[in-house]
C-alpha cells in the first residue's frame, strides 16, 4: 500500500471513530460455535428475536443483546428454552452488565472494571471417530483472550495449536471439515495451528476493525453458497453500519493467499528455495433492507483482484466493483481483467416458526450472455431452504435445502483470481458442477 492510500484511510478511519462518543465494543463469536448461533436462529424463528442472519460472525455484544431480548420474553420460552437461555447469559451477560456481580461462567481470569474488561481461558479439546474404515481422532489446545478497553475499543486472539491422525483436510475433499494448511508430518497425519483475532472500533451505529477470522455470509443450514468461511481465515479490513433499523450495511477487504507461486520474487537460500506467493485481494459489500418487519432482502458484490498492489478503489465500501474494474482495464484485453461477482439473500420469518430464505451467487455476471443462446449461460449458484421450529412438536426442528451449482462457477482462466484462499473455495463446499439435497 502505497503511502498516499496509508495517508487517506488513516484520515478516513479518524474521522469514523470520533463521528460517536456512546459507550459500544465490539468482539466476534466464531462461526464454529454452532450452538449459540443455533439458539438465536430458533428464538428469531419463533418472533421472539430479530436477526440479520445472512452476515456472520455475530459480536458478542449483539448476542448478549438478543439474549437479554429473549429473557424479557421468557414466558413465551419453553423449559428447553429457558434452560438454554440461562446457560448463556452465564457467560453473554459480561458484555452488557456492569460489574461481577452475577451468575457468571467459570473463567481462567475475568477482570473487569470501568475502564478495562479482560476475559482469558485456555483451550482443550478432543473428538475420535471410528467405522469399519478405521479410525481418527483430533486433539486442539491454545487459550483465547477477549478485551474491551473504554468505551469504544475492542480486541480478541485465539490460538490454537492441532494434531490430526490423518489428513481430513484437502481442497480436493468435499466436505466441510475445517480447512488447514498443514505443517509437514511424515507419519500420514497431519499438525495445524490457527490464529485468530482482531481490534475494533465501534459506535452506537457501526465499528470497523482489523481482523482476521472467518466469513459466512449466505442464509444457510448446510455450507453457504455465497462466502461459506470454509477457506483457512485471512486477514481483512471491515466496516459495519446499521444507522437506522431498516438498513444494515457490511463490507470487507481481504488479504488472500493465492498459492501462486511468484517466480521474480523466489531465489535460492542455502540448500533451499524462498518461495514467493502472488498477491491476491478480496473487498465485498452487502446492503440488506427490511421492507417489512422479518423480511430481509440484501444484495452484494466482491471482486476477486490480483497482480498488483491495493488498489483504493476496492477501498471504498459502497462500489459496484464490476464497475472499477473496466475502469482500470479499459484496453478491453481479457486477461487484464479480475474476477467480480454479484449475489443476493432472501430471508423470510413472517410465519412464526418458519424460516424461509434463498441465496443466489452470479460469477461473472453478464446480461448479454443470458440471452445469447449461442453462448454459456450466466454461471450461478443458487441455494433455497427451508426450517420448521417447534411446529407441532416442541424441540423438534425441520430441515429442507436445495443447491445447485452450474460449470465454472467459483472458478477463473487467471489463476490467480480463483474465488478461493490458500487453494480453497471460498464459496459452497462441493464446488462447482454440483447439487445437493440436504434434509
Amino acid at each position: 500500500m502505497t503511502a498516499s492510500i496509508r495517508k487517506s484511510f488513516l484520515c478516513l478511519s479518524l474521522s469514523i471513530f470520533f463521528l460517536s462518543s456512546a459507550m459500544a465494543q465490539e468482539v466476534y463469536q466464531h462461526v464454529s460455535s454452532t450452538d449459540i448461533y443455533d439458539y438465536l436462529d430458533e428464538l428469531s424463528n419463533a418472533q421472539i428475536i430479530t436477526l440479520n442472519s445472512a452476515i456472520k460472525p455475530y459480536s458478542r455484544k449483539l448476542i448478549a443483546e438478543k439474549l437479554f431480548e429473549a429473557n424479557n420474553k421468557r414466558a413465551e420460552l419453553n423449559k428447553r428454552q429457558q434452560k438454554e437461555l440461562d446457560f448463556y447469559l452465564k457467560d453473554f451477560s459480561k458484555e452488557l452488565r456492569p460489574d461481577k456481580n452475577f451468575d457468571k461462567r467459570l473463567d481462567f481470569f475475568y477482570y473487569k472494571d470501568s475502564l478495562f474488561t479482560f476475559n482469558l481461558n485456555p483451550i482443550l479439546g478432543m473428538s475420535y471417530y471410528s467405522n469399519d474404515s478405521g479410525s481418527f481422532y483430533h486433539r486442539w489446545n491454545g487459550a483465547e483472550i477477549y478485551s474491551y478497553v473504554g468505551k469504544h475499543l475492542g480486541f480478541y486472539a485465539s490460538l490454537r495449536d492441532n494434531h490430526e491422525s490423518k489428513r481430513l483436510s484437502d481442497p480436493a475433499y468435499l466436505n466441510q471439515y475445517d480447512a488447514s494448511n498443514y505443517k509437514v508430518n511424515t507419519k500420514g497425519g497431519g499438525d495445524f495451528d490457527e490464529m485468530r483475532g482482531g481490534i475494533t472500533y465501534t459506535w452506537d451505529w457501526g465499528s470497523v476493525g482489523l481482523v482476521k477470522d472467518h466469513i459466512v455470509w449466505g442464509d444457510n443450514y448446510h455450507g453457504s453458497n455465497i462466502f461459506s468461511g470454509h477457506q483457512p481465515s485471512f486477514a481483512y479490513l471491515k466496516l459495519h453500519l446499521k444507522p437506522v433499523r431498516w438498513f444494515d450495511f457490511n463490507y470487507f477487504h481481504g488479504w488472500l493467499v493465492s498459492d501462486v507461486i511468484d517466480s521474480s520474487k523466489t531465489y535460492v537460500n542455502g540448500n533451499s528455495n524462498r518461495i514467493n506467493f502472488r498477491q491476491k485481494y478480496v473487498a465485498a459489500n452487502m446492503y440488506t433492507l427490511t421492507p417489512i418487519q422479518r423480511l430481509q432482502v440484501s444484495l452484494g458484490n466482491s471482486i476477486v483482484y490480483s497482480d498488483q498492489n491495493v488498489h483504493p478503489a476496492y477501498l471504498i465500501p459502497f462500489f459496484f466493483f464490476k464497475s472499477i474494474d473496466h475502469s482500470l482495464t479499459s484496453t478491453g484485453s481479457n486477461f487484464l481483467g479480475q474476477n467480480s461477482q454479484f449475489f443476493f439473500n432472501i430471508s423470510s420469518r413472517n410465519v412464526r416458526n418458519t424460516h424461509l430464505y434463498m441465496s443466489v451467487f452470479v460469477d461473472e455476471i453478464a446480461l448479454g450472455r443470458a440471452t445469447d443462446k449461442e453462448k454459456h449461460s450466466n454461471y450461478y449458484s443458487m441455494k433455497i431452504g427451508g426450517r420448521l421450529s417447534n411446529l407441532g412438536i416442541k424441540n423438534v426442528f425441520l430441515t429442507a435445502e436445495y443447491t445447485r451449482t452450474n460449470p465454472v462457477v467459483y472458478r477463473h482462466y487467471i489463476e490467480t483470481t480463483t474465488f478461493a484462499s490458500s487453494s480453497f473455495n471460498m464459496g459452497h463446499y462441493l464446488g462447482d458442477n454440483a447439487q445437493e439435497v440436504y434434509l
